[in-house]
C-alpha cells in the first residue's frame, strides 16, 4: 500500500520532508501539496516518472508540466528572463502563479510547448512545497492530481480512493487542500498575456 506521510501544512517536519525528498530524488511519483492544490510530483530529470503521470492523468504527453523552484534565481536557470520580466516576476513571486516563460537548454525538448519553445514555471508559497523543494536543492515537475474515472474530490488525503494511491509511491499530505487553479500568465510575448484567472486574481499592472 502507498505510505501517506502526515505533514503539517504550517510547520513542516524536516524527518518528513527528508523522506518525500530521498523519494523524488529516486525517481518515485508524489503527490504533493501546492497552492493550488494536490499535484503528481517528479524530478525533473526523471523520464520514466514523467511517462507515468502522463498514463495516470491520460494526457498525450510531458507538455502540461509545471516547473516548481525555489526562487527567481533558480528560476532563470531554466528560463530566458530579460530585466522587465524579471521586475515584474519579483512583485508575484512566491504565489499561486504559473508563468510561461522561454525555455533555457536545461530543459528537456520534450517539455517545451512544441512551437514557443516554453515551459509552465512556478515558485510555490505553500510551506510543504517550499521545504520539500529546498531539501531536495532542485526542481520539481508537477501536474494537478486529476484522474479519469474518479469523481471523488481529491482535496485531501484521508479520502483518496484506493484507485488513487495504487497509482503512486509516496503521498505528502498537508490535509484539505481546495483543488483551485493558478492564475497563468503568458510573459513570452511583448505584452504580458492573463491566460487563465485563478486564485492569484489579476495582476494590477495588467488588469485593464
Amino acid at each position: 500500500m502507498t505510505r501517506t506521510l502526515d505533514i503539517h501544512p504550517d510547520t513542516p517536519q524536516g524527518r518528513l520532508v527528508e523522506q518525500v525528498a530521498q523519494a523524488i530524488a529516486a525517481g518515485k511519483v508524489v503527490v504533493v501539496p501546492t497552492d493550488s492544490g494536490y499535484a503528481l510530483a517528479c524530478r525533473l530529470e526523471d523520464k520514466n516518472a514523467l511517462e507515468r503521470i502522463a498514463r495516470i492523468r491520460r494526457d498525450n504527453g510531458p507538455h502540461h508540466m509545471t516547473l516548481s523552484v525555489r526562487d527567481l534565481s533558480e528560476l532563470g536557470f531554466y528560463a530566458k528572463v530579460d530585466n522587465i520580466q524579471f521586475r515584474f516576476l519579483k512583485n508575484h513571486i512566491p504565489g499561486p502563479y504559473t508563468f510561461i516563460l522561454a525555455a533555457t537548454r536545461e530543459v528537456p525538448r520534450r517539455l517545451q510547448h512544441e512551437k514557443k519553445r516554453s515551459l509552465g514555471l512556478r515558485v510555490p508559497a505553500h510551506p510543504v512545497l517550499r521545504a520539500i523543494l529546498e531539501k531536495l536543492e532542485a526542481p520539481i515537475l508537477s501536474a494537478s492530481l486529476v484522474i479519469p474515472d474518479v469523481d471523488e474530490s481529491l482535496d485531501d488525503p484521508e479520502f483518496f480512493p484506493d484507485s488513487v494511491k495504487r497509482q503512486v509511491d509516496l503521498i505528502a499530505s498537508a490535509g484539505f487542500c481546495e483543488q483551485l487553479p493558478s492564475t497563468v500568465i503568458d510573459l513570452t510575448g511583448d505584452n504580458f498575456d492573463v491566460q487563465r484567472e485563478g486564485l492569484g486574481g489579476v495582476p494590477p499592472e495588467l488588469a485593464e
